[in-house]
């Protein structure tokens, strides 16, 4: 029988929620399942609710399901707000010394003292989350031996892992045999040699992978984790990671870098992006390869600081005034994270512009399995470099005008080549000009690098029917969600398949309208109020959707709420 199992470890910030969520992830992880897991948090650091959710499977699974079959319920809140989502058969564990008052007919509750266990065998009553945990595990009858092994991994060996085995054992042996259900056992599966990653590991590594040496930027949910990753790594792999008083800086300096020959990156959201926004005018006029992060979150201003949403998409199209290309990339998964990076700086080198990742909260903060990253596909293009040896460095033009918009490029000081940009309008030595014909030469020089890198730009992913009465389009973090909904749809005999984009500027314009216009349904898929990719169809292809499904209070989309969305319009 298909095993997909849903748990939730919900309480206020402070209480382990994360902590407990991870263990519980990683512990199914390595028992050989598929996990994908998603954080809901709230913008403070005590208080306020909080929730896990770890699902569990034998099979790939790319987004959060809504059933919950176990709650691991750390406060009163938890159970009042999640109750309604339980499965019929689920259970919800709490403290019942310390929850009072429970009720409903949603699930079986199982009350534990997990404090108390945890004091009684661990001698530490900190290690309640740790009982809780155990305890979760026995109602599905799962070895504790795989607990006890991520526990010594998390914690390290010595007394710290030894407590805290000793504590999941307590709730472990605490759960009795009525609450072990065999419809809920789920044993180790054959060991399968998989990566536990987020959506923003994927992208450091991406990054590093992909020879980036310097990072420069300014702490911003959902960004952060990248500095973070970043810096950590940083001594034992030879890289800069830069934290600046702001995001001007933070993109000023990465440009600097990148103009000094070094691969860099900058990340950070949308208020943040929006200072950066001149940056991105100075690297398009000089020329200057870099790559930029914009981790989405809901605007404007603050908005929902730790929630996620797909509203930059035009934003990001259009950022500073004037005429130049550049590249707009959005991962559709956590191991395509990866791959995007290596494209982007390869890119942004190849084609010497600027190029934009568009991540959201969801896929950066989320964790999934992958299958091992084979890192002999990576390949590093630094595009059209200056060679002493050929040309004669005495006639070097940083800004050469030719054919194919793309102009050799020397790295300052590491030759006898000069090497001179502005960021006012400049000729093809990189000097300052005003004149008409060296301004229009420079501006159809940039321009005329769009035409390769439309060529590079990917058709979008198809799935499903090959010919089908309604087509889903969507693009980034939903990919996982729409998928699943393709699949509940088509076994209730719809006629249905999907269309789905990671490479969005250029946009694929003639890819989608052929595709567009064999559907005669179409919904178009978008965590934002306005449908920015549905407006960007319509721009390019001229075809609009018939429909449009957009969610905007900062939750992810699921595969359950696009499938009843379908439903109640019609396929």
């Amino acid at each position: 029988m298909p095993v997909d199992f849903n748990f939730m470890v919900g309480g206020e910030a402070g209480q382990g929620v994360q902590s407990v969520g991870f263990l519980l992830a990683k512990v199914f992880a390595r028992g050989g399942y598929h996990v994908f897991a998603d954080q809901d948090y709230e913008s403070r650091v005590r208080g306020g609710h909080n929730f896990f959710r770890v699902r569990v499977s034998d099979s790939k699974v790319g987004a959060i399901a809504e059933d919950v079959d176990v709650l691991i319920a750390l406060n009163i809140d938890s159970i009042e707000l999640h109750q309604a989502e339980m499965a019929t058969d689920g259970i919800i564990i709490f403290d019942g010394e310390k929850i009072k008052g429970v009720s409903g007919n949603h699930a079986d509750f199982l009350s534990i003292p997990p404090e108390k266990l945890a004091e009684a065998k661990a001698g530490n009553k900190l290690m309640a989350n740790t009982v809780a945990l155990g305890a979760a595990l026995a109602v599905v009858d799962y070895d504790l031996n795989t607990l006890s092994a991520v526990l010594v991994d998390h914690f390290g060996e010595g007394e710290v892992a030894d407590r805290n085995i000793a504590a999941a054992k307590a709730g472990h042996d605490f759960v009795r045999p009525g609450h072990r259900s065999k419809s809920r056992r789920l044993k180790p599966l054959p060991e399968a040699r998989r990566m536990l990653l987020t959506g923003n590991e994927a992208i450091s590594l991406g990054a590093i992978a992909a020879g980036c040496k310097f990072m420069a930027a300014y702490p911003m949910t959902p960004a952060s984790s990248i500095m973070e990753y970043v810096a950590a790594q940083s001594k034992d792999l030879g890289l800069v990671m830069v934290h600046t008083e702001d995001e001007i800086a933070a993109i000023n300096m990465a440009i600097g870098a990148a103009y000094a020959g070094v691969r860099a990156m900058t990340a950070t959201s949308g208020s943040g992006l929006c200072l950066m926004v001149e940056g991105i005018g100075l690297a398009g006029i000089t020329e200057t390869p870099i790559v930029i992060i914009d981790g989405q979150r809901p605007g404007p201003a603050v908005g929902l600081p730790t929630r996620t949403e797909q509203g930059d998409l035009q934003f990001v199209l259009h950022a500073h005034h004037g005429d130049f290309p550049r590249a707009v990339l959005a991962p559709a998964t956590i191991e395509d994270a990866f791959w995007v990076m290596i494209k982007a700086f390869n890119w942004a080198e190849r084609y010497q512009l600027p190029v934009i990742i568009l991540t959201d909260q969801h896929l950066a903060s989320s964790y999934a399995t992958i299958d091992r990253l084979d890192l002999s596909e990576v390949t590093i293009d630094r595009g059209m470099l200056f060679s002493e040896t050929d040309d004669d460095p005495s006639d070097y033009m940083r800004h050469r005008v030719t054919k194919s918009g793309v102009s050799p490029r020397a790295f300052p000081g590491l030759g006898k080549a000069l090497v001179v940009t502005d960021c006012d309008e400049h000729d093809e030595k990189g000097h300052l000009t005003e004149h008409a014909e060296e301004r229009t030469a420079q501006v159809q020089k940039r321009l005329r690098k769009s035409l390769p890198l439309s060529k590079e730009i990917g058709t979008p992913l198809k799935y499903g029917s090959r010919r089908a009465g309604t087509t889903l389009v969507g693009w980034g973090s939903t990919y996982g969600a729409m998928h699943e909904a393709v699949d509940i749809l088509r076994k209730e005999g719809a006629s249905i398949n999907m269309l789905h984009l990671s490479e969005l500027w250029p946009f694929p314009a003639k890819a989608m309208a052929d595709a567009l216009s064999k559907a005669s349904n179409s919904y178009c898929i978008e965590s934002n109020a306005t449908g920015q990719l549905a407006r960007l169809m319509k721009a390019e292809t001229g075809h609009d959707v018939t429909r449009r499904i957009l969610k905007f209070d900062g939750r992810p989309l699921t595969p359950a709420y696009i499938a009843e969305a379908v439903r109640k319009e019609g396929y």
